[in-house]
């Protein structure tokens, strides 16, 4: 039977990195596919004592209806916490979010209407591109550098078209290609958007997972004229599984974000809410962290130095200086589906990079991540990639 589904379900496509999280859930397989904490990172016994302290004292409350906005002692601690990424924001201006996931979602519902355009980074966040993709947008994605976003190719593309209304940008530890960007792209980036009057959607899921270096201000503290989305979430300092996030911007925007949530699902989850913010006012989570910083930190340094070792010299790849993800870029002739194929078969998993282009292509990259497997399983995993890569490059030449 065929059913008569609206216009948009043409245009939204199944998550390439859901899709293979269902082969890794394989314990043979070694997975560098998803962009998943370390769970045995998790905070899990402190979380259960909040959770008991929040039913204890506040039960009633805890499992009753709350505002869509959410908890407001929750978004005081958000507010103060911004002031890391050199923001201040009053809490009235910050949204609760079932996942930062729902920001996107909320983003492109309130300012995209069928043929806009939405301008990203090239590559971009995939869940973000099938986030954005139900409101049929076209898409225009900007070269970057090492800094970040290419802002002479950025103008040109503003000045030529007339109905550009998101920039969408991961500035810190960019997923997938783990690269930040400068201080002056930054604030170039906000130039640009007040002198054509764009919106800017700025995605910080990582920014606080920093392995060398200072962290930079945020686009957001640059915002002049409220213009600025900021999107954060506790999914990766924290846990995914609360789905945690949030938006930040001015009072108009976040008005409509506020309609938005009513409609989508009423309120993200009082109790998740009050168990986070019972969790904030207990215990230091800037050590909890640091922990993470020191894990991820070890994972990266051995999952480069592996590659060093074991990928031909031919295959580039980046050196993030923070957030979850290594970006893999093959010789042209190297088709990543190829590798891929011929990875599982060694029980080795990795995200193709050709879903992180909005309109496709760039089918010699790939993506890793580093923050989810033990250290010996790194190992392991690079090597037996390794042994394919070569295989596959010396069969080129032969």
């Amino acid at each position: 039977m065929s059913f008569n589904y609206a216009n948009r379900m043409s245009h939204v496509k199944g998550s390439a990195a859901r899709a293979m999280l269902k082969i890794t859930r394989n314990p043979e397989v070694i997975s560098f596919a998803g962009g998943l904490p370390a769970p045995e990172l998790f905070p899990v016994e402190e979380f259960k004592q909040m959770s008991k302290l929040v039913l204890e004292e506040n039960g009633a409350n805890a499992l009753q209806y709350g505002p869509a906005e959410g908890y407001e002692p929750l978004r005081k601690q958000i507010a103060e916490r911004m002031k890391k990424s050199s923001v201040e924001i009053d809490p009235s201006n910050i949204l609760i979010t079932s996942g930062s996931q729902q920001g996107l979602d909320f983003s492109a519902k309130i300012f995209i209407n069928p043929g806009d355009i939405i301008i990203c980074e090239s590559p971009s966040y995939l869940g973000a591109i099938n986030a954005f993709n139900a409101y049929e947008p076209d898409y225009i994605d900007i070269k970057t550098d090492d800094d970040g976003m290419v802002m002479e190719d950025l103008e040109y593309a503003l000045k030529n078209n007339d109905n550009v209304k998101l920039i969408y940008v991961i500035p810190d530890f960019q997923n997938p290609s783990g690269k930040t960007w400068s201080l002056e792209r930054r604030k170039q980036l906000v130039e640009l958007a007040n002198k054509y009057n764009v919106v800017i959607v700025e995605d910080n899921p990582y920014g606080e997972l920093i392995f060398e270096g200072e962290m930079l201000p945020a686009i957001k503290h640059f915002d002049t004229e409220d213009r600025v989305i900021f999107l954060g979430t506790f999914s990766k300092i924290f846990s995914p599984g609360l789905r945690i996030g949030w938006a930040a911007s001015g009072k108009e925007i976040i008005h409509q974000f506020n309609l938005c949530k009513q409609g989508a699902d009423l309120q993200s989850s009082t109790i998740s809410q009050m168990e986070l913010s019972k969790f904030l006012d207990n215990y230091d989570i800037e050590e909890h962290i640091n922990k993470i910083i020191e894990v991820y930190r070890r994972r990266r340094d051995l999952m480069l130095g592996t590659m060093k070792e074991v990928f031909p010299k031919e295959v580039k790849y980046t050196y993030p200086k923070g957030g979850l993800f290594i970006w893999v870029e093959l010789p042209e002739h190297i088709n990543a589906e190829e590798v891929s194929e011929k990875a599982l078969e060694k029980k080795v998993a990795f995200i193709v990079g050709n879903p992180f282009f909005p309109r496709g292509g760039h089918d010699n990259t790939f993506r890793m991540n580093f923050s989810n497997m033990p250290e010996d399983k790194i190992v392991e995993g690079v090597k037996r990639l390794g042994a394919v890569l070569n295989e596959l490059l010396v069969n080129e030449t032969v």
